[in-house]
């Protein structure tokens, strides 16, 4: 316990604090052309371009990335079984940070293209959306390989809640990805837009 306080407020506060103080320093983030105060009405969108259909059909992708790697560490953690391939999880991490960028500004694109300029939290949930698909291969995984659910709920109980832990943590993982390459995106194309 003392070890984790020391830990505490010898690495951990000074850093925040350190953070906090470049953070201050430095000049706020300026867009890269002027906009317009009066927001336009955006286009009534087909149905495959509105919030929700879009943002199902882009976090398929990034679950496909990552689906086959999954069951191998759901097998390590749940059935006592010997994880040895740390390399090609590094290998999968990275495939899955590149595939979340290339989808969320592909799907960005494709919505600024039929004027629709509310981006920012689309961006989020089109990468982080593939957490929902995690989540139901979990619950796929425990009715099929452990067979938990027949012996008793209490362990249920525990899988899901890890579980929903872990697809948190996977949903602000693949969003943050999502939406940092996808705000570069649209800085990097407004910003060649010459205005007179």
């Amino acid at each position: 316990l003392i070890a984790l306080l020391l830990f505490w407020f010898g690495l951990s506060l000074p850093l925040v604090f350190f953070g906090s103080f470049l953070g201050f320093r430095r000049d706020p983030i300026e867009p890269p052309v002027r906009t317009n105060p009066i927001p336009r009405q955006v286009p009534e969108q087909v149905w495959y371009m509105q919030t929700l259909p879009s943002v199902m059909m882009a976090g398929v992708l990034p679950f496909g990335v990552v689906f086959v790697e999954l069951f191998f560490i759901l097998s390590s953690i749940w059935q006592h079984r010997f994880y040895y391939l740390f390399g090609f999880m590094g290998l999968v991490l990275l495939i899955l940070v590149v595939t979340c960028a290339e989808i969320t500004i592909v799907m960005c694109y494709f919505q600024l293209c039929s004027e629709d300029y509310h981006w920012w939290w689309r961006a989020y949930f089109t990468a982080g959306t593939s957490a929902v698909y995690f989540f139901l291969y979990a619950g796929y995984y425990v009715f099929t390989r452990m067979g938990v659910m027949h012996t008793a709920w209490v362990s249920g109980c525990i899988f899901f809640g890890y579980i929903a832990a872990l697809s948190y943590t996977f949903f602000v993982l693949t969003g943050f990805t999502g939406f940092i390459s996808c705000f570069f995106f649209v800085r990097c194309i407004y910003a060649s837009i010459k205005v007179d």
